[in-house]
C-alpha cells in the first residue's frame, strides 16, 4: 500500500475529495509515496520516484501530465466519478491490475498472498480480461522479481517444435537442429514462466510438463540427462479446463498440479467499477498529445458502463483510441467519441430529407435498410470517423428527439458545436438521421 502524504492545507481546500482519494488510493498495491497538494501551494519536496498530484477546483475539468511523475487535476464536482477515476489512472503504473472494482480487489490481495510463495498458479479467464497483466503483477511482486520472466502463447507455437521450444534440445538432436537450444524452462531459471491457453498444449507433451513441474528438472531433447531448472509457472486458461479434462483433452493430473492456487477473472461487464479508470488511464497511455483531450466526460462514462464488453479490456482499449481520433483537438472524450465495434448507421448522401427537417418537429429515424455502411474493405480514415461521428450524432438527436440543446448537452460539446458538426456533415454529404428545433 502507498503512502500518501497531503501536503500544506490541501486537506482543508479539497476535503470532500481528500477523503475520498485517501480511501481510494490507499487500495494500490506497492510501496512508494503519494504527494497531493493544492494548485496554490509551493512545490512540495518530494523524492525523484514520488507521484505528484496537484488538485484544482475548476468548471473545465482536465488531467494534465506535470513532468516524467506527476498530474494536475482540475475538478468540478468532489463527491463525482470521474475525479477519483481519473486519480486512478494518474497512480496506475501500467504493469498493475486495475482494482477499483471490489471483485477486481479481492483478486488482486490474492496474487499479492501467493507472490510470497513459489506454488504454481493458474490465471482463468475470458480472453482479454488481463491474465497476462496479472501474471507480470505476481512477478513483480515476488522474491523472483529481478528474475527473467517468459510469456510463451501454447496456441502460437508449431505443435511439432513446441517440446524443443519448452524444455530445449542438443545439436543434432533432429533434422535442422544445426545449434543446441535450452529452451524457455532452462531461460526462465530463477524467475518465472508464463505458459498462456495452456489448453491447447498436445497431450503427449502434457506429461512432459508434468515431469518437470513435479521433479523440478527437464530433459533436453537429445540429451541422457536431466537438467535442474527452478521456475515459477504461472499458466493461464480462457476455456473451462475442469470440462476439458473431463472430454479427455487435458490431463487431470496436470489440471491438479497448476491448479494449486487458482485465480478466476471476471469479465469487465462484471466488474464496472473497473471502466472508468482504465478508460482515464489508456486515454493517458495512447494520447499522441499529453493532455489533450484532457478527461473523459460523466456521460461518455455512463455510456461506457452500458455496454457489455464482450471483448473485454481489449474491446475497451480499442473504444478508447477511437475516441482518440475522433476527439482531437477536443478538451475531452465526450458521448459523441464513443463508438463500439459496429457499423456507422447514418442515412444514405442523396437523401437529404433529414436536413431539411432540422428546423422543424421531428423526423423519422432511418432504418437498416436504408443506412450507409463502413467500407468493407477499409477506406480513408478521415471517412470512417466522419461517419463514426455521424452515427453518434444521430443517435443522440433520436434520445432527445431531435431537441438541438439537449442533444449538445448529451454528447457534450456545445450547440455552436454541434451546429458545425451538422454543416460540415452536409457539406461533406451525410446526412444524421434526427430533427432539431
Amino acid at each position: 500500500m502507498p503512502q500518501i502524504h497531503f501536503h500544506a492545507d490541501v486537506e482543508k481546500i479539497h476535503a470532500p475529495l481528500c477523503e475520498r482519494v485517501s480511501r481510494a488510493l490507499s487500495r494500490l498495491p506497492g510501496k512508494g509515496t503519494i504527494v497531493v497538494c493544492d494548485v496554490a501551494s509551493p512545490a512540495p519536496a518530494r523524492r525523484g520516484d514520488d507521484l505528484l498530484i496537484v488538485l484544482e477546483r475548476g468548471e473545465e475539468q482536465n488531467l494534465a501530465p506535470l513532468g516524467a511523475r506527476g498530474f494536475r487535476l482540475t475538478y468540478a464536482d468532489p463527491t463525482g466519478e470521474t475525479p477519483i477515476a481519473a486519480l486512478l489512472a494518474a497512480a496506475d503504473t501500467g504493469v498493475t491490475p486495475m482494482c477499483a472494482d471490489p471483485a477486481s480487489a479481492a483478486n488482486l490481495m490474492l496474487a499479492e498472498r501467493v507472490a510470497l510463495s513459489d506454488v504454481p498458479v493458474l490465471i482463468e479467464g475470458p480472453s482479454g480480461t488481463g491474465k497476462e497483466v496479472m501474471a507480470r503483477f505476481i512477478h513483480r511482486t515476488s522474491e523472483r522479481r529481478d528474475g527473467p520472466f517468459i510469456a510463451i502463447n501454447c496456441a502460437a507455437m508449431p505443435e511439432a517444435m513446441l517440446e524443443a521450444m519448452l524444455f530445449g534440445h542438443k545439436k543434432g538432436a533432429f533434422t535442422g537442429a544445426t545449434e543446441a537450444a535450452e529452451g524457455f524452462f532452462r531461460a526462465a531459471d530463477g524467475g518465472t514462466l508464463l505458459l498462456d491457453e495452456i489448453a491447447e498444449m498436445p497431450l503427449a507433451l502434457q506429461a512432459k510438463l508434468l515431469r518437470a513441474l513435479q521433479e523440478g528438472e527437464v530433459v533436453p531433447i537429445g540429451a541422457t540427462k536431466p537438467v535442474a531448472v527452478d521456475v515459477r509457472v504461472i499458466a493461464c486458461a480462457n476455456r473451462d479446463l475442469p470440462q476439458e479434462v473431463a472430454e479427455g483433452r487435458f490431463r487431470p493430473d496436470l489440471y491438479y498440479r497448476l491448479n494449486v492456487f487458482p485465480i478466476q477473472l471476471q469479465a469487465l461487464r462484471e466488474r464496472p467499477g473497473d471502466i472508468a479508470p482504465l478508460a482515464f488511464a489508456m486515454m493517458l497511455r495512447h494520447a499522441t498529445r499529453p493532455g489533450e483531450p484532457g478527461f473523459v466526460s460523466a456521460a461518455a462514462l455512463a455510456k461506457l458502463r452500458q455496454h457489455q464488453w464482450p471483448g473485454n479490456v481489449r474491446e475497451l482499449e480499442n473504444v478508447i483510441r477511437r475516441a482518440l481520433v475522433m476527439a482531437d483537438g477536443e478538451r475531452e472524450i465526450g458521448v459523441s467519441h464513443i463508438v463500439f465495434d459496429r457499423v456507422a448507421r447514418i442515412v444514405t448522401p442523396g437523401d437529404q430529407s433529414v436536413f431539411e427537417g432540422l428546423s422543424s418537429q421531428a423526423a423519422a429515424p432511418v432504418s437498416a435498410e436504408a443506412t450507409d455502411v463502413l467500407p468493407a474493405k477499409g477506406g480513408r480514415l478521415s471517412n470512417i470517423v466522419r461517419k463514426m461521428e455521424a452515427q453518434a450524432i444521430a443517435d443522440a438527436l433520436e434520445e432527445t428527439n431531435g431537441n438541438r440543446a439537449a442533444t449538445a448537452r448529451r454528447l457534450g460539446i456545445s450547440e455552436r458545436t454541434l451546429r458545425y458538426r451538422l454543416a460540415d456533415m452536409r457539406e461533406a454529404g451525410l446526412a444524421v438521421a434526427g430533427a432539431g428545433r
